[in-house]
């Protein structure tokens, strides 16, 4: 078994050994309220909160991040609410209302709205197709000890040291206005990691085996998830970012990672070797709950419709396929209430082989340029097929683009029939490479809840996502679309050097970051409109 949990609070010794039940220290017995003050996140929170109260935290961020479905509605909303200009870095990404086929206008309205609001109130802005949001946080602004609040689920940054948050829209709007983030000082989790992963097995496989073992028993839910021990080392920071990306699906409240030379190395690769922090545990320090995975014992993985939570080995899967995929059928009916929806998965298992219908490797989990060389290698001189199965590949960035292109990389995709596509969170919901009705598709995205991939279940019609890894994928690709795990063929992985390619941001994003131009019109379109002149109430109201 790769992973055991235990909800029972424990003391770690230099982030690896773990203290027996009544074990001393030096004669004494450990204090479990002095030595979680150990933990990474405990310091982090401590840093950046504002109340005075550990226990009751009033917390103020580095950085707000935000995209093209999100930001007017924000930035609207600050400004009745008294908005003069953003007091923190506000970066604003357009990776969402990018490629829609439909509404006429209303996205590049959207695009000019965030571009005046940055220039009027400071901000930095990211055009269409330069990055997708986590990918240009990553690259551009997360380091150690920071706090950065953005208003997607899947902001994630715990590799490099920053402890990053999800939240709804009003909460950025507080921070906007100088108030704060409220909770409560919430549960930390050691998640210690030994060993190191077998070829084959790539950074979604391990996320997606550690949703199956904590979603369902909420084992980690609104707590702060820290991974630290020896196996962070035997892994590349780009797969330690695919699993950071991921726990928002295990429902913690954030994550936070124990920094090393690696993370020194990719932030000075991305010219800001500044950024790093080393961060790492006290001598002892005290955990509220454990979860312990061998990498080494990870299998390659696959989440079946509909949630990243229903997790199997992609080799069991196969085995019980016909079973596996009867009971999916007959939940979604039993979930939409028509039992005339066909979800046509029963047909896709036959004599012990499974085939689908679609792969897609995108975003801020699927698209790092370690998951798109790897799966090159894989592919190279083979060919994805002429039928109805096809693969495509959106580089979760311009850089990445860039890199798979000098390197030879995309060269090898493109070659094999692969779709390369531009940066973009399309797949993630719904917005692009939608499939045909019934058809299966797999993914290295972050979700594959009903809809997701663009169907219509109420109009009796729907398409089933399952999620797996960037190199099981290509595999499956390379198998002309049935499914095979990575670890069932042969491969070379060539370990190609990534190079930052800094000028692609340098010669299309707007950054005026803290320089506020007051003068500036914010530009409005008709989907847009600005609120209307608000009557400062009066000492007396005469109610009617």
């Amino acid at each position: 078994m790769s992973i055991k949990k235990s909800d029972k609070g424990c003391f770690v010794v230099e982030g690896e050994k773990f203290l027996a039940e009544g074990e001393q220290i030096s004669g004494k017995t450990p204090n479990a309220d002095e030595l979680k003050k150990n933990t990474i996140a405990y310091n982090i929170l401590k840093e950046h909160n504002t109340s005075g109260s550990i226990e009751k935290l009033n917390i103020k961020f580095d950085a707000l991040a935000s995209h093209d479905i999100t930001y007017v509605g924000i930035i609207q909303t600050a400004k009745a609410s008294g908005l003069e200009n953003f007091p923190i870095p506000y970066i604003l990404t357009n990776c969402h209302n990018s490629l829609a086929a439909v509404g006429g206008t209303i996205n590049e309205d959207d695009h000019a709205f965030g571009l005046s609001a940055a220039v009027k109130y400071g901000g930095i802005y990211v055009p269409p197709h330069q990055a997708v949001i986590h990918q240009y946080m990553r690259e551009m602004w997360a380091g150690g000890g920071r706090m950065i609040l953005g208003s997607d689920s899947h902001t994630r940054y715990g590799a490099l040291g920053t402890m990053a948050v999800g939240e709804g829209g009003p909460e950025l709007v507080k921070q906007l206005l100088g108030r704060t983030w409220d909770i409560n000082y919430p549960d930390v989790i050691a998640v210690h990691l030994t060993g190191a992963p077998r070829k084959g097995v790539g950074p979604q496989d391990v996320a997606l085996a550690i949703i199956g073992e904590v979603f369902d028993s909420g084992f980690v839910k609104n707590k702060v998830m820290e991974f630290i021990g020896p196996g962070i080392a035997n892994l590349s920071v780009e797969y330690r970012n695919g699993i950071d990306v991921m726990t928002t699906e295990t429902t913690c409240l954030s994550s936070i990672w124990k920094t090393d030379d690696r993370v020194r190395d990719y932030l000075k690769e991305h010219g800001r070797e500044d950024a790093y922090a080393e961060l790492a545990p006290g001598a002892v320090t005290y955990y509220d709950g454990l979860l312990e995975v061998d990498l080494s014992k990870v299998e390659p993985m696959i989440a079946l419709p509909f949630h990243p939570s229903n997790v199997y080995t992609i080799k069991n899967f196969i085995e019980n396929a016909n079973e596996i995929l009867k009971k999916i059928d007959s939940e979604t009916k039993e979930q939409f209430g028509d039992p005339k929806l066909d979800t046509g998965l029963p047909s896709k298992a036959e004599n012990g082989r499974v085939k689908v219908s679609q792969g897609v490797i995108a975003g801020c989990a699927g698209g790092s340029f370690e998951n798109l060389s790897e799966a090159a290698d894989i592919l190279k001189g083979k060919s994805v097929g002429n039928d109805h199965f096809g693969l495509s590949v959106y580089p979760a960035s311009q850089p990445i683009y860039l890199e798979a292109m000098k390197s030879g990389v995309a060269q090898n995709l493109m070659s094999a029939g692969v779709l390369l596509r531009s940066a973009f969170c399309g797949p993630c919901f719904g917005a692009g490479d939608v499939p045909a009705n019934k058809d299966f598709s797999i993914r290295h995205t972050t979700r594959n809840f009903p809809s997701r991939e663009g169907s219509k279940p109420g109009e009796g019609q729907i398409a089933s996502v399952a999620l797996m890894d960037a190199r099981s994928i290509a595999a499956t690709s390379a198998n002309k679309g049935e499914l095979i795990p990575a670890t069932e063929i042969d491969y070379q992985v060539s370990n190609i050097a990534y190079h930052f390619s800094g000028e692609i941001y340098e010669n299309r994003v707007k950054s005026k970051a803290l320089t506020p131009t007051s003068d500036e019109e914010l530009v409005f379109g008709p989907n847009i409109k600005d609120w209307p002149q608000m009557i400062p109430l009066t000492e007396n109201l005469l109610l009617q």
